[in-house]
């Protein structure tokens, strides 16, 4: 009697197996495409913004302020003329370039070398100075317009694209440095202490044999910091002229007291924002490299 029932059990067993089996391939597929549809939707979202963008920068002020949005129309270049023909474009296009370039290489240095110091030393305030570095990135920079004004002007550094430069470093110098130690940490001491039995020096040690190890550390952080100081507004509004003022600010140019030329409006939004966009894309494998390298630790 026991046999028989054993007997009748594992059919139903074998059953209840084969259908947990089965179920679960299914279960993945309907993970697999609501995760595509949610990331669909996200990408969506994200990117309608930027074709109205780039439409309305191909039509005329009648077909802009027509009501609705038509996305179908006859498109023209004026807007774009108008833009690259102003007298100041390439000067501008010159200031954003200056100012993105030289605060992100004054950014991996000196958060290069906070970083390792911060990783490998120990002194007195260490995570005063790792926490206020954090906080210091959670102030927006919006707050510190009228108080950094007020400094510049003293010091006479308003007006100036080397009080730009500095101020971009300030505001960046945080996530470098927080970017940077993970990978630092990740940088075996034996490597440094076989470098010194050699005779290397602590600065031949860091631009030889540490940096080299942290290039994707260094590339997430160079994409990011460029990218804050060529599209960043408001701190390059209040503390540029017309002589050292980036393409952002430029924008404000087409406000006149005719009205807004929204074509030309757009049009330098496009020309501001298609090449940060163009060089994510081309740089996205390494910049998620950077930003995951070494977040999993075994």
């Amino acid at each position: 009697m026991k046999d028989d029932s054993l007997a009748l059990k594992n059919p139903a067993g074998k059953d209840s197996q084969v259908g947990r089996l089965n179920s679960a391939p299914s279960t993945r597929a309907a993970w697999k495409a609501g995760k595509d549809i949610l990331i669909f939707i996200l990408a969506f979202v994200y990117l309608v913004p930027v074709i109205v963008l780039f439409l309305t920068s191909f039509k005329t002020q009648v077909q802009i302020m027509e009501r609705g949005f038509n996305w179908f129309f006859m498109p023209t270049l004026r807007n774009y003329t108008n833009v690259l023909l102003e007298q100041g474009f390439l000067r501008y296009m010159i200031n954003s370039l200056i100012v993105g370039l030289v605060s992100t290489l004054f950014t991996l240095i000196i958060g290069g070398l906070a970083s390792y110091a911060l990783v490998r030393f120990n002194f007195f305030g260490k995570g005063t100075i790792s926490f206020g570095t954090l906080l210091l990135r959670m102030i927006p920079p919006a707050v510190l317009v009228v108080p950094i004004y007020v400094l510049w002007s003293y010091f006479g550094l308003a007006d100036t694209r080397l009080g730009l430069i500095i101020i971009y470093v300030g505001l960046n110098l945080p996530f470098t440095i927080w970017v940077l130690i993970s990978f630092i940490s990740d940088v075996p001491v034996e490597l440094e202490e076989a470098a010194v039995v050699d005779g290397c020096g602590p600065w031949k040690i860091f631009f030889q044999i540490i940096l080299p190890l942290i290039k994707p550390g260094l590339a997430a952080a160079a994409i990011f910091t460029f990218r804050i100081a060529w599209n960043e507004f408001i701190l390059a509004l209040v503390l540029t002229n017309r002589m050292t003022r980036t393409l952002p600010v430029a924008t404000t140019i087409y406000l006149t007291d005719s009205g807004v030329e929204w074509g030309n409006i757009t049009a330098m939004g496009t020309l501001v924002a298609l090449p940060a966009i163009i060089f994510t894309f081309i740089a996205a494998k390494q910049l998620i490299a950077g930003l995951t390298a070494g977040a999993v630790k075994g």
